[in-house]
């Protein structure tokens, strides 16, 4: 059988690959799913892979699975994981933050300042897959993101860097670059001018880099002979997808709870009541992970996040019956017990990624003020990844989040409609909108109908 397109969403533990048909016509579908255990401890992904496409053959009742084209999606091996220095943790540290997590960063470290021989020694020991420097506004301090830069080449030369800082430092930069022979990207700032966010640039960079690079992760080396198209890092794809349903969607939120981390994506510019309330700029599409929060790595540590009356509600041998359930639960009763992880995932990211109500006193009195992301205007909220497409009651379980958020928290509105990424299809999607945008939009649309 020959399909149109299979895409493969290789995870730390799982691989998983969808076939579709007619991905160039004006109807495509979405045709079958299967997986297989990632074999990055096997020293080659592909194997993985290669048992996927074979289960997916076997599910469609034929001998051989072929494809047109095939892209991909990965986090395994750690994914895309970088290391972030900018000037000050509010300007520049931030806006470089907001360009890697969008791009589907893992962030091992990020500095503000200059670095010291300490510093230096935490970037190697965080083995950053790339280097971000930021620091400056064009035409303001110039000296931060020199010494960085210098400090850091001379370090980790096999590193690829990417400068996104004060433009005036630009071919001092090159030069420092290839006399010490590093791979640099050079873009545009990310923190041009004062309360000017500037990461859409830097996120499309970074993303070319991981593709460029990615046969450097372990188990990886092989990927391109499997792969005839565009390979994104899987969160990234995530966003991308996310920054597409918002012209389909109008503001959004996209919760993913994985076996590691949970993450949160969301576009909006935000409630224009709360617009002259706002201290900082917000990008309009944000992601923030929570590498603490997972149903299957993190569980111990999400069972600690949980309040005192979710755990009392457990059973008294709850971590022991955990033990018993695999990355993939089983049955009824397996499920039920993945359930309340879940929920403190989705509640746990909604509030660390929401903004906040503050008093704040000035000499002319009182006044009311907005820290971080507005997600009042927010109308619908998509749930994907495993564990929110494949277990029960998922809809219930976050409208009834967001009924009881906090009252100084700007969460989504309780009536914000929920919908489920049925046919877990989002990161596959937002692989396939870089070639075939309507394909991709028509495809998660009828996901999310289902």
């Amino acid at each position: 059988m020959k399909v149109d397109l299979l895409v493969a969403e290789i995870g730390s533990t799982t691989t998983i690959v969808n076939a579709f048909s007619g991905i160039k016509a004006s109807r495509p579908r979405f045709l079958g799913q299967a997986t297989a255990a990632t074999s990055v401890l096997e020293g080659d992904v592909t194997l993985g892979l290669e048992q996927a496409r074979r289960r997916l053959a076997q599910s469609l009742g034929v001998e051989r699975m072929e494809a047109e084209e095939v892209f991909a999606t990965s986090s395994a091996a750690g994914g895309l994981s970088m290391t972030v220095h900018g000037l000050v943790p509010d300007m520049t540290v931030r806006a470089a933050r907001e360009a890697a997590l969008g791009s589907g960063a893992v962030l091992r470290l990020v500095t503000s300042g200059k670095l010291r021989d300490h510093d230096i020694g935490r970037v190697r020991a965080a083995q950053p897959r790339i280097i971000m420097i930021a620091g400056g506004t064009d035409g303001g301090e110039r000296e931060t993101a020199l010494h960085n830069f210098d400090r850091l080449s001379r370090a980790l030369p096999r590193t690829p860097f990417l400068y996104a800082g004060n433009t005036d430092n630009d071919e001092e930069i090159r030069s420092l670059a290839k006399s010490r022979q590093v791979k640099l990207y050079l873009t545009e700032n990310v923190y041009p001018s004062l309360d000017a966010l500037n990461i859409q640039p830097a996120r499309q960079i970074i993303q070319t880099i991981f593709e460029e690079h990615i046969v450097e992760a372990p188990g990886m080396a092989h990927i391109h002979e499997a792969v005839t198209g565009p390979i994104m890092p899987t969160p990234g794809a995530v966003m991308a997808m996310t920054e597409h349903m918002y012209a389909e969607l109008g503001d959004l939120v996209v919760l993913d709870v994985g076996g590691a981390t949970t993450d949160l994506h969301s576009v909006t510019p935000g409630s224009e009541k709360l617009l002259d309330f706002r201290i900082d700029p917000e990008p309009l599409a944000k992601r923030s992970v929570e590498g603490d929060l997972g149903v299957y790595v993190n569980r111990d540590q999400v069972i600690e996040a949980m309040t005192p009356d979710e755990r009392r509600a457990l059973p008294k041998d709850y971590r022991d019956l955990l033990r018993q359930v695999a990355e993939i639960p089983q049955g009824p009763e397996q499920m039920a017990l993945i359930l309340p992880l879940v929920r403190t995932c989705c509640r746990e990211a909604l509030d660390r990624h929401a903004g906040r109500l503050y008093e704040q006193f000035t000499v002319r009195g009182r006044r009311t003020v907005v820290r971080g992301r507005d997600l009042t205007a927010v109308g619908t909220l998509i749930a994907t990844g495993g564990a929110l497409t494949r277990l029960p009651g998922m809809g219930r379980l976050i409208t009834g989040l967001l009924g009881q958020a906090p009252a100084d928290r700007l969460y989504p509105p309780p009536g914000a409609r929920v919908m489920i990424d049925k046919d877990y299809l989002m990161a596959s999607c937002g692989v396939i909108a870089r070639s075939y945008p309507q394909a991709a939009i028509r495809l998660l649309l009828d996901s999310l109908a289902k």
